[in-house]
């Protein structure tokens, strides 16, 4: 079985317990037109309200992910806000409400439709203002490509490196040479990689950020960092809580980190745990369960009864932790 690089880290702690933080993924602001990707503005405002009512730690994510490389605790109730795409509407909308709750935030930039000055995007003089009140920005590629290999190695490793030193070069001219630096952050265009592309993309120097569901501890593997999306058809309070208070389901080892799903069509997981946890639930992304199977206190297999269908799918695997929380692991699938 393949491991989790940073669960055998004998420089981290052995409580399987450690506290989660979360990271949440926006992309627009209060633009109705484009739901699956948007959030309405009174969604939004709940969200700020709540986490500043609630005594909640609002880091960037560098701060977070520096963290988990130096295997420093990460402390209770540490939550972390994202923002993929660069859309105009965090300017014009997210914003203020950002510099009101005096929160940091994250945003993974795209940079060609910035250069080429769409009106749908922000600008980079907007983005200056922005980090003068506390916002970074991080690495997105230069076109939003795909990062799934669709030509010789060589070919693939060209174009996906091209699509990132573009990116980063001009996050550095525009933003100052600092930006996206300690460390640099990629967050995967349409969430999808491969472990090929992932180990390459780690080669060059960079953390990996996912679209795949789950909080992150001191043992989360940085070539896949999670994170939670924020729409608005799961982004009411409810939901929003419940992923607030998400741990990380304490994981050993599993059958596979390859998401690509090519022979064995529904794929098959495999889970080991580090110790028994009770009344586990698994589920695709539709919310239909999935049988387990378990082949001893601490291990199980998954699998769903029908294929998979295109583009992507997920096993979401949870389970009560106690005090009105729960485990959360997310295994995604890139079926093509």
């Amino acid at each position: 079985m393949l491991l989790f690089a940073d669960l055998l880290s004998a420089q981290k702690s052995s409580n399987i317990d450690d506290e989660s933080a979360v990271v949440f993924m926006y992309h627009r602001f209060g633009e109705s037109k484009y739901p699956s990707t948007n959030i309405r503005m009174e969604q939004f405002e709940e969200h700020l309200k709540y986490l500043a009512k609630n005594e909640y730690k609002v880091w960037p994510l560098s701060k977070l992910v520096r963290y988990i490389k130096e295997g420093k605790d990460i402390p209770k109730k540490v939550v972390v806000l994202t923002i993929d795409d660069a859309y105009k509407s965090i300017y014009t909308h997210a914003f203020a409400r950002f510099k009101e709750y005096n929160f940091p935030f994250t945003v993974f930039v795209n940079s060609s439709p910035v250069d080429n000055g769409s009106k749908n995007y922000m600008s980079w003089d907007e983005m200056r203002e922005m980090q003068s009140f506390g916002a970074e920005f991080a690495n997105h590629s230069k076109t939003h490509d795909y990062m799934l290999p669709k030509e010789g190695e060589q070919s693939w490793k060209k174009r996906i490196k091209d699509e990132i030193d573009v990116a980063q070069n001009r996050l550095q001219e525009e933003l100052g040479e600092g930006t996206n630096e300690n460390p640099k952050v990629f967050s995967y265009p349409f969430g999808e990689y491969t472990k090929d592309t992932a180990e390459f993309i780690e080669s060059l120097g960079y953390v990996g950020v996912t679209q795949t569901s789950g909080p992150i501890n001191l043992y989360s593997d940085t070539k896949f960092l999670p994170r939670f999306a924020m729409a608005e058809a799961f982004g009411d309070m409810e939901g929003f809580t419940l992923k607030l208070k998400t741990l990380v389901l304490p994981i050993e080892s599993i059958s596979s980190i390859e998401p690509l799903v090519t022979d064995e069509n529904p794929p098959k997981l495999t889970i080991k745990l580090k110790r028994s946890v009770k009344n586990i639930g698994c589920f695709l992304a539709s919310g239909k369960p999935i049988p387990l199977k378990w082949n001893s206190d601490v291990e199980f297999s998954v699998q769903a009864n029908e294929k998979l269908k295109s583009p992507r799918d997920r096993y979401t695997c949870t389970a009560m932790a106690g005090n009105g929380r729960w485990y959360w692991y997310s295994h995604f699938w890139i079926i093509k």
